[in-house]
This record gives C-alpha cells, sequence and structure tokens, in this order.
C-alpha cells in the first residue's frame, strides 16, 4: 500500500484534480518521495509503460548486437515487436473473465467489499473527527493496479470534496498514516483480498465516502479527549 499525499510524492502536481475521486492508474505517474520501501518502488516502476514495452524487446536487442548481421531485419519487422509486446500485455500481465470470475465468487466479493466500507467508514470518522473540515465529502479512495499475476500495488488517499471550493488531497499527520495502515488492511481484509474482489467484478477503484458534517459528537468528543491526552 502506497498512501498517496502531497507530501510522500514527487511530483505534487500529479495530483491536481477538477473532481474527486481521482484516478492514477493509467492517467498518471506517481513517483514517490517518502513512504514505499524498494520493493513497492519497483513494483511502482511496473506501471510505466514504456517500461514494460521495452522488455520484451530485450531479447530482439541481444540478438541485434550479438549477431549484427540480424539487426537490420530485425529493425525492419515491427510486426514481431508489437507480438511480443502483445504477448506479454495481454497474456502475461492481463487475466482471462473466466480467469477473473474464478478468482472470487459472487458472495465473498461482496463480504469482501462490505468489510472495506465498514472499516473505511471507521477511519474516516476518526480523522474528520480529529480535524476542523469545511462541510462537505471526505472520500478514502482505494485503487489498485489492474496488473495481474504480480504483487498488487495500491494507492490509498483522503480526497475532501468541499461544499465551496476545489477538492483536495489531505496532507495526513504520522498518525493519520499510522491510522490507516493499522485500521484499513485488518481483520481479514488484506491488498490481495481486495484484489480479488476487484478482478472478479473488474473495478479496480473503491470509494467510502463520509458527510463530513455528519460526523457524531461522541466521535468528535473522542478525538478531542486523545488529542489531550497525546499533549
Amino acid at each position: 500500500m502506497f498512501i498517496v499525499t502531497p507530501e510522500t510524492v514527487l511530483n505534487p502536481g500529479a495530483l491536481a484534480m477538477k473532481q474527486a475521486p481521482r484516478r492514477f492508474f493509467g492517467r498518471v505517474t506517481l513517483w514517490p518521495r517518502r513512504g514505499a520501501g524498494w520493493r513497492t518502488t519497483l513494483r511502482m516502476l511496473a506501471e510505466v509503460q514504456a517500461l514494460r514495452y521495452t522488455l520484451p524487446l530485450l531479447p530482439l536487442l541481444a540478438i541485434g548486437f550479438t549477431w549484427t548481421q540480424t539487426a537490420l531485419p530485425l529493425a525492419q519487422a515491427p510486426v514481431l515487436m508489437v507480438l511480443l509486446i502483445g504477448l506479454v500485455e495481454v497474456r502475461l500481465l492481463r487475466l482471462s473473465p473466466k480467469a477473473r470470475a474464478r478468482l472470487a465468487t459472487e458472495d465473498e466479493a461482496a463480504r469482501t467489499l462490505d468489510l472495506l466500507a465498514a472499516q473505511g467508514r471507521g477511519v474516516l470518522t476518526r480523522i474528520a473527527a480529529g480535524r476542523e473540515l469545511s462541510p462537505g465529502r471526505l472520500h478514502l479512495v482505494v485503487e489498485q493496479s489492474e496488473l495481474a499475476r504480480i504483487r498488487p500495488l495500491t494507492y490509498v488517499s483522503l480526497q475532501h470534496d468541499p461544499d465551496e471550493g476545489r477538492p483536495s488531497f489531505l496532507t495526513l499527520t504520522p498518525a493519520e498514516e499510522a491510522l490507516l495502515r493499522e485500521r484499513l488492511f485488518t481483520g481479514g481484509l488484506t491488498e490481495d483480498v481486495l484484489y480479488r474482489a476487484n478482478f472478479r467484478s473488474d473495478q479496480t477503484l473503491r470509494v467510502v465516502s463520509l458527510d463530513t458534517a455528519a460526523v457524531s459528537a461522541h466521535a468528535r468528543l473522542a478525538a478531542m479527549m486523545a488529542r489531550g491526552a497525546a499533549s
């Protein structure tokens, strides 16, 4: 999981949006600034199409450099290059509808999404209660990569859509980031479980929303007491 905030990416301009929720995969590349280990960083690099298109062609480049007489014929064979790229993109990194259906049953997918909604609302309530947000809606946006057969990659962000003004990404405190990591994927809900549910329903973007005006007085009081105890 990579938590997306203006402080965790090197290119915060990629977070500009006109409406929430903001999608990333297939639209913009995020470069991590912090919050991503080397494995997550490598996995994020796999989302760069230019790199993925280059890897299947490496054997052809090796052949061309080893046997120079084959370089010109290979360079004049674009169909072969397209076939190699298509083989990797469609056959290796994508799943057929039948393969998607085998990942989870409809009931399993529904239970997973219910669990995501419940745990997501809990996180949103605690974060909204601890902030003085302007009236509007707070969205927990969980988006997963469409690439299959490799490690799941999940982008998690909190996007505030006020009643007046433009939506924006929240800059989270260390405590809020820790809350996301501890409370979102827990209790039987993992990134891999969500991945299977998403592929089963062919939808990789999930949004849990909360009306900031609907946060209960009890939740606000609990947040106030927590701040007092921390100070």
